[in-house]
């Protein structure tokens, strides 16, 4: 019976509402499942900064790199700068793990009901995969003149075609696993004359690699008009680190709710431990009224059973979180419902327990 070993990071807000919930249903998966997972849980974040003017210890990089994967809840906190929390905890263990795919997927599931009219469930399904360690948020610049009227900041964006070539092709890669069979590349290299261009660049080599995919490539202006007015039509979307934020925020929002969306920051080599996490943030204004959906950090967690190689399992989890949506009866209010977290979490371990 294999067995993993998961450093847990609750984090902040609703961070450890959500994973508390999505722990449980772990545990009563992999005991439907025949696998082990054993969770060591740091509690790093804003309170751990609070008390030590640091998101997490020195050594925090050093004591996760022994682990097979990384599950975090959420970083963030309304006193703390979001480039403090980011930079010192979540950025950090991204770059220095190798996590250059993030993984999204957005999909509208039965039971859940998109803001845009005469969408059906299953008709929008796109995995959007966001480069993940260089790009616009590297944090290249400085300041100059501070405090003055002259102040100057400059932000600089790196692009490697290294970087750009490996979490392109990761996208063609999954598109061949997929039914539709097709990439689309996010651009502005109309305005970004160099970042841009070569990240073009980068696509048509890669394409030429996997002629049975088909591919389009779009200003990112015009993928955020064509993800609200024909969301069906995207499959594979591969896209900057700045340009991925943005779309699946969109794409999260358009298949019902940031409740539902999952993620993974993944090291495909396995070099490193890969981190999973739902994306909605802390969420401030919720915490402790257990109204946060846990779903989105339950699909995360099947993401990370699927990284681990236990893709029936994985499947089991995923069935189990739809089942409940097509059913309607236990849904948290962001759905529609008037259901607590535990509540809902309580009814997926229940069906996985069956």
């Amino acid at each position: 019976m294999p067995t993993f070993k998961i450093a847990v990071i609750p984090g902040d807000g609703i961070g450890p509402e959500v994973v508390q919930e999505a722990l449980g249903a772990l545990k009563a998966l992999a005991n439907r499942r025949q696998f082990t997972c054993e969770f060591f849980e740091f509690p790093w974040g804003s309170s751990y900064y609070f008390k030590h003017g640091k998101m997490m210890p020195n050594d925090g990089l050093d004591t996760l790199r022994a682990y097979d994967a990384i599950y975090f809840g959420a970083v963030g906190h309304p006193d703390i700068q979001d480039h403090i929390t980011l930079n010192n905890l979540l950025l950090p263990i991204r770059r220095s793990f190798d996590q250059y795919v993030c993984l999204r997927p957005s999909i509208l599931f039965p039971g859940v009901y998109s803001p845009l009219k005469g969408k059906a469930a299953g008709k929008i399904d796109m995995a959007i995969i966001r480069e993940n360690t260089e790009g616009e948020y590297t944090n290249l610049g400085g300041f100059h003149y501070q405090g003055l009227p002259q102040e100057i900041a400059v932000q600089t964006a790196l692009f490697t075609l290294q970087g750009c070539q490996r979490v392109i092709r990761y996208a063609f890669q999954l598109a061949r696993r997929r039914k539709r069979k097709k990439v689309t590349s996010i651009t502005k290299s109309n305005a970004l004359g160099y970042g841009m261009v070569l990240w073009d660049k980068a696509f048509i080599q890669v394409a030429e690699e996997y002629p049975d995919i088909s591919t389009e490539s779009l200003l990112v202006d015009a993928a955020c008009m064509e993800f609200i007015r024909q969301p069906e039509s995207f499959d594979v979307v591969v896209a900057s680190n700045l340009f991925g934020d943005i779309l699946t925020d969109i794409a999260a929002i358009i298949t019902g709710s940031m409740g539902l969306a999952a993620s993974g920051n993944i090291n495909p080599e396995n070099q490193f431990p890969s981190m999973f996490e739902p994306v909605h943030g802390s969420a401030p204004d919720i915490v402790g009224k257990g109204v946060s959906n846990p779903l989105a950090a339950i699909l995360s967690a099947a993401m990370m059973v699927r990284h681990l190689g236990e893709e029936e399992a994985a499947q089991h989890l995923e069935r189990t979180v739809v089942d409940l949506l097509g059913q309607g009866d236990i849904l948290t209010p962001d759905l529609g419902g008037t259901a607590t977290t535990s509540q809902v979490g309580h009814a997926i371990i229940k069906a996985l327990e069956a």
